[in-house]
């Protein structure tokens, strides 16, 4: 009888086992890309920034996790712009953010479909937290040619700081180590970031004259590596 309940048990712990993914619950990454501004300056400039993350998986397919970034955001042209203006804007930023994985949908175990496998790590995610703006370039002073004469003067800050509320819509495509943990991930992202205030492009002209009545935006678009590791988490 002892016999019996013995194999009995460790059939079923093989079985639960055999339905279990073994995780790592933190992650390390960093990365670079390119910025796209979308401001109250008609003219959308592209410049180079770079991440770095780090993350704690509750699940597979659940994340929340810190970000900083660094880099430029740029736009308009004192030549071809209709109002002659131009920005360099040489920020950071840091956010808070979740993202949650097709894979919450789709994992199945071992009965998981290789369509569904490859895009297991499709995601969504958003977040909040706090942009830091520094005008490195700036036309404050329209040039000649502008549609004010004598000089007019661009109304804004050279340096702020607002809260920024990002958006990600991205994919991990996972390399496992030799005990068949997922450890190195590929990333690719596209990040949209909405700024609640007016000093992303360094302008606040009244809305009288210029467009400015939505918020400003950029984009993100990055490639990237990160590094499983720590304490394992277990998923059925």
């Amino acid at each position: 009888m002892r016999k019996t309940y013995i194999i009995l048990l460790c059939i079923f712990l093989s079985s639960v086992a055999y339905g279990q993914n073994n995780f790592y619950k933190l992650g390390i990454g960093g990365g670079a890309g390119i910025t796209r501004s979308f401001t109250d300056v008609a003219i959308h400039g592209d410049a180079p920034a770079i991440y770095g993350t780090f993350d704690y998986f509750m699940t597979p397919y659940l994340s929340f996790g810190l970000e900083g970034q660094a880099g430029k955001i740029k736009g308009g042209d004192r030549i071809r712009d209709y109002h002659k203006r131009e920005f360099t804007n040489s920020y950071k930023a840091a956010t808070l953010n979740a993202k949650v994985y097709l894979g919450m949908l789709t994992d199945r175990g071992y009965q998981t479909s290789r369509l569904a496998e490859f895009f297991k790590g499709l995601y969504v995610g958003v977040g909040i937290g706090v942009l830091v703006n520094n005008m490195t370039d700036i036309v404050r002073v329209q040039p000649a040619g502008g549609i004010f004469a004598g000089g007019y003067v661009f109304p804004g800050r050279d340096n702020s700081k607002e809260i920024l509320l990002p958006a990600n819509l991205g994919i991990n495509f996972y390399f496992k180590d030799n005990y068949g943990y997922e450890r190195f991930v590929l990333n690719l992202n596209l990040q949209g970031s909405m700024s609640l205030g007016e000093g992303m492009d360094g302008y606040d002209d009244t809305t009288a004259i210029f467009k400015n009545r939505s918020p400003d935006i950029y984009a993100f678009g990055s490639v990237g590596l990160k590094y499983r590791f720590g304490p394992e988490g277990y998923h059925k």
